[in-house]
């Protein structure tokens, strides 16, 4: 279903854990559902300004911005990235983000997030790090699986019917009101 409505962009028809000869953390096709890659675009949350993280006053001063092969999450801290992939959600399928079991047992949760029918874009990812020491998350390696849901409906209003604030997001999106 994917591959032929153009849902994932760029499509890994199957698992991948090898970059040439380097191992990678998987991700591609897996058994009931797509691992997907972080970009290389993160933001790390900081409070070297003493900024308050409010969702309907947002200050960009709460994170700091960063570029490379990898980020390195503080103990106890925060980061968003977005994927490598660009998703395009039937108006009959609900998905769900979740962790990779990989980054679980280091003490790393991605933060459940659900793609409503007909929402389109990169999804930003939420990474906390749990743990008291520095955690690691790697670009262009797996770090999530999404679940697909098909209905057997149509749903009545889909996130472009409401026109909703998230669609056709580009880079990794700070919360709106």
């Amino acid at each position: 279903m994917a591959a032929e409505r153009g849902m994932i962009e760029p499509f890994a028809e199957k698992q991948v854990r090898k970059a040439g000869q380097r191992p990678v953390i998987s991700y591609g096709v897996s058994s009931y559902g797509y691992d997907v890659r972080c970009a290389n675009e993160f933001k790390v949350f900081t409070n070297i300004h003493s900024a308050v993280v409010d969702p309907k006053n947002f200050q960009s001063n709460s994170f700091v911005s960063l570029t490379g092969s990898h980020c390195v999450i503080p103990p106890n801290s925060f980061a968003l990235a977005r994927t490598v992939e660009y998703f395009r959600i039937p108006r009959n399928v609900l998905t769900v983000c979740l962790g990779k079991s990989t980054y679980a047992r280091c003490g790393i949760i991605v933060n459940v997030t659900p793609l409503e029918p007909e929402w389109e874009g990169y999804v930003t990812l939420e990474f906390s790090n749990t743990t008291p020491l520095p955690a690691k998350i790697y670009a262009n390696e797996g770090v999530a699986q999404m679940i697909f849901f098909q209905a057997g409906e149509v749903c009545e209003t889909s996130y472009k019917d409401r026109g909703g604030k998230y669609q056709g997001q580009t880079g990794v999106t700070l919360p709106k009101t």
